[in-house]
C-alpha cells in the first residue's frame, strides 16, 4: 500500500500522537474500520503530519529533540524567540565530555561541562531536561535516552547527532543531521517521506555472534548505499529473538547504510524493557499507552517498496578490515583483493588496502593491534559490559597492547556494572575503566587512539581518520574486541567463550 493511500484512510480516523508526549491515543474501533495494511512507518509518520506542503513533502509533529544547548536556546530568548515547547527537549553534553576519572576535578578536561554549569539550572526552570556531566543520569545521548524511557513507541524523535537512529529500535521514528532551532521555535520540522525498505534477518545465529555481527553482516551484504532513501525496519525471527538492548545496535548502524532510520516493531520484548524508567507512562496510564503500542507493528500485507533477506546460518564473527562498515568479512576470511572487488568498488579497495596497512590474501586472524576500545552509542550498555566481562575474567591484556578501555554509556550503566563487579575484572586484566562520554568513537574531547596505532573497536564507523589522525580502525563486536585484547591481535571470540 502506497504512502498517500495510507494517508487517506489513516489521518482523521483516530489515529493521532498527543502534543503531550507522554500520552498518546489510538481509536482502535473507528482506524480499525477505515485503515488498509500498513507499515509501522506509515503509521507513525502519518499520525504527525500537521500538514502536507505539497507532493511527499511534510510538516510533522516532534515529539523529542536531542538537542538545544545552553547556548543556543539562551542565544535565542536573547532574540525574543519564543520556545515552543521546552518539555520534549533533553540535552546532554556526551561529544565533548572527558571520560578521565580526574574530569570533575580538572576542569580543563573536556569541553561539555562548561555551558552546563553555568546554565542547567537555568534550563530546567525552563521546563528543558538539562543533563550535565555531573548528572547522575549523563551519559552518551543515545543511551540515556532510552534508558530514562525518554524514547517511546509511536514517536518522532530527531537531534544533530546521525546515530539518533538508534532510538528506533523502540519502535519509533528518529534521525539525525537536524537542525534544533527550527524545533526550538516551532516544535515541528519539514521532511520529505522516503520510501520504505523491510531487512527480514532469518537463519540460525553461531556460537559467539551478536547483534553487532548481525548489522556488519547486513552491510557488507547490502552495501553502505543501500538505505539511502529508505526508512529501514530491521525484522525476521533472528532480530524479533534479540533482547531489546541487542536490537539498539542493530538500528545504531542503520545510518552506516545511509539510511533516514532504523526501526525494530515494539513487542513485549520492547515493553517490559521500558516498563518503570523515569520517563515511561505512570502505571494508571501505562494500559491505556501499551493499547496504542501494540497497533504499532507493521500489518501483514502491508507493502515495502524493498524487501531484502540476509541469512545469518553459518556466519562467522564479523570484523572489518578497510575503511567502511561495508568491508567486513568473517574472522576466519581473507583480506579481499581489490582486484576481485565489483568494477564499481575497486578505487575504494585500492584506498582501504593502502590506508589499512594489509596485505590482500593474509587472513584477518591474527592481525596485530596496539588498542582495544568498548564504548559508544552503538555497545556500551549494561549487557555488553557483561558479555565482554565474562571473556576477560581470569585473564590479561596482552603486553604489546597500550590501551585498552571499557567507557560505560552512561552513569547509571556504569553504577550497575560496579555494582556488579564488572569494573574489578576489567581492572584486574588490565583495562582502563573511565567515565561516560562518547571518548574514542569520535574523539572530540581529547581521546584518540594515537597516531600510526590499530584499534580494534566496538564502535560504529572505521573512516579515514575517524579515532586520531593516521589510526586505523577494525570495527568488531563487544566480545570480539574484548578477545582480541587478550591475545594482543584480532581473535576468534569463540575460542574464549
Amino acid at each position: 500500500m502506497k504512502r498517500r493511500d495510507f494517508i487517506k484512510t489513516s489521518v482523521g480516523a483516530g489515529f493521532a500522537v498527543s502534543a503531550n508526549p507522554f500520552a498518546a491515543r489510538y481509536d482502535q474501533s473507528a482506524s480499525r474500520e477505515l485503515q488498509q495494511a500498513a507499515t509501522m512507518f506509515d503509521k507513525i509518520w502519518d499520525a504527525h503530519v500537521v500538514t502536507n506542503l505539497g507532493g511527499d513533502t511534510d510538516l510533522l509533529q516532534v515529539d523529542r529533540c536531542i538537542g538545544g544547548g545552553p547556548n543556543q536556546v539562551l542565544g535565542m530568548l536573547d532574540e525574543g524567540v519564543e520556545i515552543a515547547n521546552p518539555e520534549i527537549f533533553f540535552s546532554v553534553p556526551d561529544h565533548g565530555v572527558s571520560t578521565s576519572p580526574d574530569r570533575y576535578t580538572d576542569r580543563s578536561l573536556g569541553t561539555g561541562w562548561q555551558a552546563y554549569e553555568e546554565h542547567a539550572e537555568q534550563m530546567q526552570e525552563m521546563g528543558f531536561n538539562t543533563w550535565g556531566q555531573y548528572d547522575p543520569r549523563h551519559g552518551i545521548q543515545h543511551v540515556v535516552g532510552p534508558e530514562s524511557g525518554l524514547s517511546q513507541p509511536g514517536m518522532v524523535l530527531c537531534a544533530g547527532d546521525s546515530h539518533t537512529c538508534t532510538h528506533g529500535a523502540m519502535g519509533l521514528i528518529s534521525w539525525g543531521g537536524e537542525n534544533s532551532s527550527n524545533i526550538l521555535r516551532t516544535g515541528t520540522v519539514i521532511r520529505l517521506h522516503p520510501n520504505t525498505m523491510r531487512v527480514n534477518v532469518v537463519g540460525r545465529l553461531g556460537p559467539g555472534l551478536r547483534s553487532k555481527d548481525i548489522i556488519l553482516r547486513v552491510i557488507s551484504q547490502l552495501g553502505t548505499d543501500s538505505g539511502s532513501g529508505y526508512a529501514v525496519e530491521y525484522a525476521g525471527p533472528v532480530v524479533r529473538a534479540l533482547p531489546q538492548e541487542a536490537r539498539f545496535t542493530i538500528c545504531n548502524l542503520a545510518v552506516e547504510m545511509a539510511s533516514l532510520t532504523g526501526m525494530v516493531g515494539p513487542d513485549d520484548t520492547t515493553f517490559e524493557w521500558l516498563a518503570g524508567r523515569e520517563f515511561a507512562p505512570a502505571e494508571r496510564y501505562w494500559d491505556q499507552a501499551l493499547r496504542f503500542w501494540q497497533t504499532l507493528p507493521t500489518d501483514d500485507g502491508a507493502v515495502f517498496d524493498r524487501e531484502e533477506t540476509v541469512d545469518m546460518t553459518g556466519v562467522e564473527p564479523q570484523v572489518t578490515w578497510g575503511i567502511n562498515p561495508e568491508h567486513a568479512i568473517g574472522i576466519g576470511d581473507r583480506i579481499p583483493d581489490p582486484d576481485d572487488a565489483p568494477a564499481q568498488k575497486r578505487e575504494t579497495y585500492r584506498q582501504a588496502i593502502e590506508y589499512s596497512r594489509l596485505t590482500p590474501g593474509e587472513p584477518i586472524l591474527g592481525t596485530p593491534i596496539d588498542e582495544a576500545f568498548i564504548g559508544s552509542c552503538a555497545e556500551s550498555r549494561i549487557s555488553d559490559l557483561r558479555a565482554a566481562a565474562q571473556v576477560v575474567e581470569g585473564r590479561r591484556v596482552a603486553s604489546n597492547i597500550v590501551s585498552a578501555w571499557v567507557v560505560p554509556g552512561s552513569q547509571p550503566t556504569k553504577r550497575q556494572a560496579e555494582a556488579e563487579g564488572l569494573d574489578r575484572i576489567f581492572t584486574e586484566a588490565g583495562f582502563e575503566w573511565r567515565e561516560p562520554s562518547c571518548s574514542k568513537c569520535y574523539g572530540s574531547n581529547g581521546d584518540y587512539v594515537a597516531r600510526g596505532n590499530r584499534c580494534v573497536s566496538n564502535s560504529n564507523r572505521n573512516y579515514i581518520g575517524r579515532q586520531g589522525g593516521e589510526t586505523n580502525t577494525i570495527l568488531a563486536s563487544t566480545t570480539t574486541v574484548a578477545a582480541s585484547a587478550i591475545a594482543g591481535h584480532v581473535a576468534d571470540v569463540r575460542t574464549y567463550l
